[in-house]
């Protein structure tokens, strides 16, 4: 089954790679019989759906999730298998869906008004003057 990430970008099945563990999640004593813990893997590096320019926007922007320039998401949430892979399948379009989106707009610097300034400065005096307060008195 592809996985449809946008209108201009669909993975087909044959580069998701599928592992299967058992699940420490719920289940009861079926669940230390059943194989219900999915792991999807996409290899960001060999996908040949990908142009140059997003293959390279997904690796700097998930660099901290990829190994080897493999994305793997995992899902063990549900007790049946099948509800784990269409878990997973969601999980890798949202995260290669906000991979792929555009920076926001650019932050405009500013200063801070005079008014912030001098109530900054204000709380600041008010501070240290409780913290004065709070110092043993000097004795002669």
């Amino acid at each position: 089954m592809d996985l449809e990430v946008s209108t201009a970008l669909t993975i087909p099945a044959s580069e998701l790679g599928w592992r299967f563990s058992r699940s420490s999640g719920p289940g009861g004593q079926h669940v230390n019989t059943s194989d219900s813990r999915v792991e999807l893997s996409w290899s960001v590096l060999d996908s040949r759906t990908l142009s140059d320019e997003q293959r390279d926007r997904l690796l700097l922007r998930l660099r901290g999730r990829l190994i080897a320039g493999i994305v793997t998401v995992t899902s063990s949430e549900e007790r049946s298998q099948l509800r784990n892979r269409e878990d997973a399948l969601k999980k890798l379009a949202e995260l290669v869906r906000a991979g792929l989106a555009p920076d926001g707009p650019r932050r405009r610097p500013t200063k801070p008004t005079k008014g912030s300034n001098r109530r900054r400065l204000a709380a600041k005096g008010r501070r240290a003057e409780t913290k004065q307060h709070r110092r043993r008195p000097p004795t002669d």
